[in-house]
Parts: C-alpha cells; sequence; structure tokens
C-alpha cells in the first residue's frame, strides 16, 4: 500500500470515528425544550480542529446525513426529515460550519503537517464556530416557532453559550495534548 493510500485511510476512519463521537454526544444532554444542552458542540469543534475545514465538514456532513435518512443519531435519539425541518434543524446545518471553521485553525496539506494549536486562536475559530450554529439556529427558531429575537437569544443561545464555552476550552485542550504527543492523524 502507498503512503498516500494509508493517509487517505488513517483520515477516513479519523472521520467516521469523530462523526460516531457526534452522535454520541447527542445522547449525552440535558433535556430542555426546544433545544436540549448536549455535547455536540464539543465533539463538533473536536472534529474541525482535528480533521480540517475539508474533512471536518464532510465528517458533519456525514452525521447530519446520516440523522436525515433515519439514523436515530440527532439528540434524544432522534432522526428523519422532519426533525432537520423542526426547531432545531438550523443549529444541525449550521454545525457543518461549525466543523469547517474550528477546521481552518488547524489547516494542514499532505506537505505540512497539522500545526500547533494556540489558545487564542483555538478561542477565535471556536468562538467563530459556535457563531456559526447560533446564527443559522437563531434564525431558523424564530422562522419555525414564529417568535421574536429576543425570545429566540432566550431559548437558543442565553442557556447553552456558557456551556459552549466550556466545551470550546476542552476541545482546544484536547487538541494540543494529541498534537503534543503526535496522535493526530497524518
Amino acid at each position: 500500500m502507498s503512503m498516500h493510500t494509508l493517509h487517505s485511510l488513517n483520515r477516513l476512519v479519523w472521520t467516521a470515528l469523530l462523526a460516531a463521537s457526534v452522535a454520541v454526544g447527542a445522547f449525552l444532554i440535558v433535556p430542555m425544550a426546544p433545544v436540549p444542552i448536549s455535547l455536540q458542540p464539543f465533539f463538533i469543534m473536536l472534529a474541525g480542529f482535528i480533521l480540517g475545514p475539508r474533512a471536518g465538514a464532510a465528517c458533519l456532513l456525514l452525521y447530519v446525513a446520516g440523522g436525515t435518512i433515519g439514523l436515530p443519531i440527532f439528540a434524544g435519539g432522534k432522526s428523519g426529515l422532519a426533525h432537520l425541518m423542526g426547531p432545531t434543524g438550523g443549529y444541525l446545518i449550521g454545525f457543518i460550519g461549525t466543523a469547517a471553521i474550528c477546521g481552518f485553525a488547524t489547516r494542514r496539506s499532505l506537505t505540512r503537517p497539522a500545526p500547533p494549536l494556540s489558545w487564542t486562536r483555538g478561542a477565535l475559530f471556536g468562538l467563530g464556530g459556535l457563531a456559526s450554529a447560533y446564527v443559522l439556529g437563531l434564525l431558523w427558531l424564530i422562522v419555525r416557532l414564529e417568535i421574536g429575537l429576543w425570545k429566540a437569544l432566550a431559548i437558543g443561545f442565553a442557556p447553552f453559550f456558557p456551556t459552549d464555552i466550556v466545551k470550546l476550552a476542552l476541545a482546544v485542550a484536547i487538541y494540543r495534548y494529541l498534537h503534543r504527543f503526535n496522535l493526530l492523524p497524518k
């Protein structure tokens, strides 16, 4: 097997592993209506940091596609197109952007390995990634529930943002650990 084939296989395995981690994170929830608190944002940001923008977005596209076709992998074991079109649909689509934006913080190429990630760079790109999910999620919440911006912020942002900051810090810390000990995908 050529080195290129091994690198591609390695990347494919990491992508599948992180997509499965996002699905597991969907089951680790604190139920709140209409949007539950889960560990998904942690795994989504970690996927972006580890995989980079293209593979990170592909990882989340795989997750969203799997849930849309009926695999019970959305928060609380939900699935299907109807769930994607429900109040949380904007967040699910926004997660693809979250992974891509986080991935730009650690962009690599075939000739350049994964770079180190400073706390500042991780925080900036992580916040940008979270903004992607929040903007799409809040807009979709406003449309689907026919509510105003302030109500949407109260139910779709304020309860989640503080814990998402903690999840962001953990994702950066884990990436830094994996990088330090050369455990990232090649």
